[in-house]
Order: C-alpha cells, then structure tokens, then sequence
C-alpha cells in the first residue's frame, strides 16, 4: 500500500513536469528569430539578395578571358574544280623588265623575205602579240585541279580578351554592385519590417494576457462583493435591488473575461503564424512579468540620425547608379579595343594542296572600334544621363525632409505615450486608494453599493488604460527606433541552395 503511494505520487510530479515543459517560454529576441527565419516574404527578400551577389560576381567575369571552341562538319553533293576543262598553258620567257614574254625561240618562225618572222596559227607572218603560236605548252588537266569537298571538317578554339571599352565594363561592374547593395538594403528593411510586425503581435499577446488576469481579479473582487451583498441580503441589511446589481455586474465580468481569453487565443494564433510555427501552440512570453519595468530611451538629434534608415541608403544607391549611367553614357565616345587569339583546324588541308588530312595555324590581332558620328544621337543620350542623376539627387533631397517630418511625428508620439503612462500611473494610484477607502467605507455600512461597484469600475478602468499606456509606450518608442534607423536585424543563419 505504501509502495502504490509512492508510485502514484511520483506519477503525479512526474506529469506535473511534462505539463510545466510542454508549456513553452518565449522571448522577444526568440519570436523574432523564428519569424526572420520562417517568413516567406523574408525568404523571398533574402533569395534575391543572393541572386544580386550572383549577378555581381557574373559582371566580374566580364573583365577576364572568353574562350570558345567551335566544330563544324559540312557534306557537299559536288567537288570544286578550278578549270571547265583541260588547259594548255603556253610558255614563254622573262623579259629584262621582268615580265612576260615570248622570244623567237619560243614561237613557231618562218623565213620571211630573209627574216625570221613569228607566223599565227594559220601559218601567215604576223607581229601582233597575240597571234604568236608557242612551240611549248604546260598541259593542265581538269581532273588534277578538282578538289575533294565533299565532307568538311572544321575545329577551332579562341580567346577575347577586353582591353578597352570606353569603362563600359568597370560601370556594368559598378550597377551591379550597386544592384546588391540594393537587394541588401532591401532584405534588411523587409526584415525590420517583420520585427515590427512580431513586436506588434507580442506586445497585442502581452496587452491581452494582462486585461485576461485583470478581467480574472474584477470577477474574483466582484464574486467576493456578490457573497458579502448576499450575506447582507439573507440578513436583511440591503435590498434585492443592491443584489440584482452586483449580480449583473458579476455576469458582465464574466463576458468581458470570456472575451478577452477568446482574443488572446487569436492573438497567439497571429503571432504563432507571423513566427512560422503551429498555430496551435501555447507558450508563456517571458516579458508578461517584465513589463511592469521597462525602461525609457533617450533619443539623439534626428537630423544627424535619419541617413541610418534603409530608405536613404537605398536613395543614396540610386544615386550612384545614376552616376554610373552618366559614365555609361560618356563611354560612347570612346573607342574599344580588344585582342583576340585563335587556332583553326581544317580537313581538308588548306595549307596543303587540300590534302584529306587535318592541319591549322594560330591567329592573334587586336581590334579597334571608333565611333565616329551619329547625328548627336550619344551627346542626346548623355544629356539624359545628367537630366536622371538631377532626378535621383532632387529624389533624395525631398525623401530626407519627409523622413525628418515622419521621426519627429513618432518623437511626438513617443513623449506624449510618455506622458500618457505618467497619467495612467497617477490615476492607476488614485484609484487604488479610492477603492481601499470604498471597500472600508462599505464594510463600515457608509457607502452603498453602488458606491463601491464604482470604485471598482473606476479601478478596472485605471488599470486596464495603465496596461495600455505601458504597450503603447513600447510600441511609438520601437516606432520611433525605426524611423531613426536604430532598429537592428540579428544574425540568422539560413540554408542556402548554392
């Protein structure tokens, strides 16, 4: 018996545990990780941040090297042949000019009237060049000139190596840097923007899990005045009418604590699903008990803080982007220049009498490419470029005044949330005090009931603006964080498909 006592005791504590362990702890920091870390939007934003560094790191390569190998098989239905038919080529000699020409030695003579005379080919005396008869010719037959191309084969392997372009690669090189910068920027502001949102959703949680245990205090206070009426009721003291209104106010707490668990169910659904986990989950959020001391941040000068904040170091790479397009622009004018290296292989041998066996040669040069004129078409285009970084410049100008009117908005904010927990803290201390003394008052029999359930009401009322005040002190105090740039993103380790 003894044993079984023990057994089911140490059962006991042992559930109590897993229910205790079940029950998760969760941080500020905490939810924020698992959002940063879960958000598709955030993963989305962080994907292109990568596909920017790969874009980049391909505009590197622009600098180096291009190599390329080439094949190529050709079938020809017909041969090429030099010559339509068989030739006979007549053959002279070399003249002391160095040319051409034909000597009596080497045309068919005659004696004509006691000289030798060239005759043409019918015999008669001539001195026209062109008549002259050869008594040598060099026999050509067609089928030696006739090549076989029937089957081609060609292969080679190159190189280009950029020298100069006029700095259009350097300012591709710059964009796309630029570009990343931007994907950087980008992503860190889409994660801000996820921090403010899960501190938006933990503060709502902590807000509803203070009015739950306060909505749980009114209606244990007001069930302890419902029994006290009632004892004085049963003794005549108070009449039906004092109960019956003690007893609606008891059924509107107990609404107003069922709807304020039913918000607080949903409102961890939200925040569950902002941190990507299962919506059914439950946890205690570890500042419930923290609230109650937060402390306040001073702020420095705005002015000297607003160029920390995405929007203008996105602003400022516009610029430099403008600028790069400016230098695009001017590259126009000048000329590119660029080497090449190449070796070709053929088959049939070109540099063999078109021999069916594969032979190549090597080939390097430079080449240079000059604009000349276009009908002002490149100083139009130049022209734009100053007109866009003008733009982007004037763009950035208005967006600081904006964002400086935007931080000192949330600074007022923030001072006058300030001021309103400094009130809610007073009036939070008044009735207190003012419901210590109606609670005296009623059980000495000089304040009615009525009384006291209006000293309580005024308590709730202190209380529940008190927890108010205290959130909506954390929130303008993280918005004014935000729009002063002081809003960090911590150091999530993601996996990446490389």
């Amino acid at each position: 018996m003894k044993n079984n006592i023990i057994k089911l005791i140490l059962f006991s504590i042992l559930n109590c545990i897993v229910i205790v362990a079940s029950c998760q702890t969760l941080t500020l920091d905490s939810c924020r990780n698992m959002a940063l870390l879960h958000n598709k939007s955030a993963q989305i934003s962080h994907e292109s941040l990568l596909a920017a560094q790969e874009t980049r790191r391909a505009a590197f390569t622009q600098f180096l090297p291009s190599f390329n190998a080439t094949g190529a098989y050709l079938y020809n239905s017909k041969n090429i042949s030099v010559l339509n038919e068989d030739k006979m080529l007549p053959v002279g000699s070399i003249g002391q000019d160095g040319k051409f020409t034909y000597t009596l030695d080497d045309i068919v003579t005659i004696d004509y009237m006691g000289q030798t005379v060239p005759v043409n080919s019918q015999g008669q005396p001539t001195l026209n060049p062109t008549e002259f008869v050869p008594k040598h010719v060099a026999y050509l037959p067609k089928d030696q000139l006739t090549f076989d191309m029937q089957n081609i084969f060609v292969a080679g392997i190159g190189f280009t190596q950029p020298i100069f372009m006029g700095g259009k690669i350097l300012a591709m090189y710059k964009l796309a840097k630029s570009a990343e910068s931007i994907a950087s920027i980008a992503a860190n502001n889409k994660d801000i923007a996820i921090m403010i949102e899960v501190d938006e959703a933990y503060w709502r949680v902590v807000s509803l899990q203070k009015k739950v245990e306060l909505a749980k205090e009114y209606n244990k206070l007001l069930k302890t005045t419902y029994n006290n009426v009632k004892s004085m009721f049963d003794e005549g003291v108070v009449t039906n009418s004092d109960l019956l209104k003690v007893q609606v106010k008891l059924n509107e707490s107990e609404m107003s604590l069922t709807k304020a668990e039913n918000g607080l169910s949903l409102s961890k659904m939200l925040l569950n699903q902002i941190c990507g986990i299962q919506t059914n989950n439950d946890y205690v959020l570890e500042d419930e008990i923290n609230i109650e001391t937060c402390d306040l941040i001073r702020t420095d000068s705005i002015r000297q803080q607003i160029n920390n904040r995405p929007e203008a170091l996105m602003l400022d790479e516009n610029i430099s982007i403008a600028k790069t397009q400016l230098d695009i622009a001017r590259s126009r004018f000048l000329p590119n220049v660029v080497a090449t290296g190449n070796y070709v292989l053929s088959n049939p041998n070109l540099f063999n009498g078109f021999d069916k066996s594969f032979n190549g040669m090597f080939t390097i040069g430079i080449g240079v490419t000059m604009p000349i004129f276009h009908f002002g078409e490149r100083i139009h285009t130049l022209k734009v470029a100053k007109h866009q970084l003008r733009i982007a410049e004037l763009t950035k100008e208005e967006a600081i005044e904006k964002l400086e009117l935007q931080a000192n908005m949330k600074q007022n904010s923030r001072n006058e949330a300030v001021k309103q927990h400094s009130m809610a803290n007073n009036n939070m201390l008044h009735a207190e005090e003012n419901l210590r003394t109606a609670q005296l008052g009623f059980n000495e029999g000089v304040i009615s009931t009525s009384d006291l359930m209006q000293a309580q009401t005024a308590w709730v009322g202190a209380k529940s603006e008190m927890i108010d005040a205290k959130i909506n002190l954390m929130l303008t105090e993280l918005y004014l964080n935000q729009s002063l740039g002081k809003v960090k993103v911590p150091k999530i380790e993601r996996e990446e498909n490389r």
